[in-house]
């Protein structure tokens, strides 16, 4: 097939996890994710700078996706209203077949450490990305790091329970109730907290 392929970024994920599966991730060689989805090893590297990167191709769009759901929020919204659009943009980044992928990617992202660390990575820099967006909405540095990291808690927590069931729920309702969920956490600590420190 030609090297023009236009779908060459997603042919060459399904070879990777394909491979990866089939004879472990430090067996397989570039060269043969590239012959195994029909492409060159040049079409390979002119996508992605090695073959781990071809397992999270798309952050950026998440990344970017993240911060526009906050920074395009309306402008009177509240801060957990402003963590719930950015992760709510987040979850609409993905592609449709998230949960068949990611059934055959986290087997093999829980058994290799540098894919342990490419993942650890890719989560650092959606909550950096959210910190950053929810700080220059809030103008608080603080709220904006504890909200960034709940919700990217949420986010993965929701992914996490979404992809091993088989409930026809949509990913951003699993994710939406595990941020509603943190939401009643903290405002029962709060509410603890003043309880106990009467004003």
């Amino acid at each position: 097939m030609s090297r023009w392929e236009p779908d060459a970024r997603g042919r060459l994920l399904r070879a990777a996890i394909e491979l990866f599966t089939e004879r472990g991730y430090d067996a397989t060689t570039a060269a043969q994710i590239a012959a195994h989805a029909g492409l060159t090893k040049t079409t390979l590297f002119r996508h992605f700078a090695d073959k781990r990167e071809i397992l999270f191709q798309g952050q950026d769009v998440l990344v970017e996706g993240v911060v526009s759901g906050v920074l395009e929020a309306p402008a009177l919204s509240s801060p957990m209203e402003l963590v719930r659009a950015g992760i709510a943009s987040l979850c609409a980044s993905h592609s449709a077949d998230l949960r068949d992928v990611a059934r055959l990617l986290d087997p093999l992202l829980a058994t290799t450490p540098e894919l342990q660390e490419r993942a650890t990575f890719k989560r650092a820099a959606i909550t950096e990305a959210l910190q950053q967006a929810l700080e220059s909405r809030l103008g608080d540095a603080r709220q904006a790091r504890l909200l960034a990291d709940m919700g990217v808690r949420a986010y993965y927590e929701g992914y996490a329970a979404w992809i091993s069931s088989d409930a026809p729920a949509a990913f951003a309702a699993s994710v939406d109730d595990e941020l509603t969920a943190y939401e009643a956490a903290l405002r029962e600590l709060t509410d603890d907290r003043a309880s106990v420190h009467p004003s």
